[in-house]
């Protein structure tokens, strides 16, 4: 059965998309302090990437490993409320769930800081 919400083609549902994930920033931003919490770091990050990154790959690298960080945060703030949305009550899968997702996002702050790390120390 497909959605109801799949009905739209071409520039018009790429627009939509647009708009959508708009309004997922948006919602991320209020409603997740971890998400909100990341999100000043990376616009403190990205400056500083790109001064202290010595050539184009470097910075990149810097920049890639924040912004994945973020990318990961939302996955897993989507997972939490999807699970959220299906029950709150305490469950041994949803509780698998949301910490797999946090683990997610550790990996992925783990793998910011050694990027920097390796960039600056290197």
């Amino acid at each position: 059965m497909e959605s109801p919400f799949k009905g739209k083609t071409g520039l018009r549902r790429v627009w939509n998309a647009f708009h959508y994930s708009l309004d997922g920033l948006q919602a991320a931003y209020r409603h997740e302090d971890a998400f909100r919490q990341e999100l000043w770091l990376t616009l403190v990050a990205i400056p500083l990437a790109l001064w202290l990154g010595d050539s184009g790959f470097e910075r990149a690298l810097m920049i890639a490993s924040v912004l994945l960080v973020l990318i990961v945060e939302l996955v897993n703030s989507a997972i939490e409320a999807t699970v959220d949305r299906v029950s709150l009550e305490r469950h041994q899968l949803a509780k698998r769930a949301k910490d797999i997702g946090s683990a997610a996002v550790l990996i992925a702050l783990i793998n910011a800081a050694a990027v920097w790390g390796l960039v600056l120390l290197g």
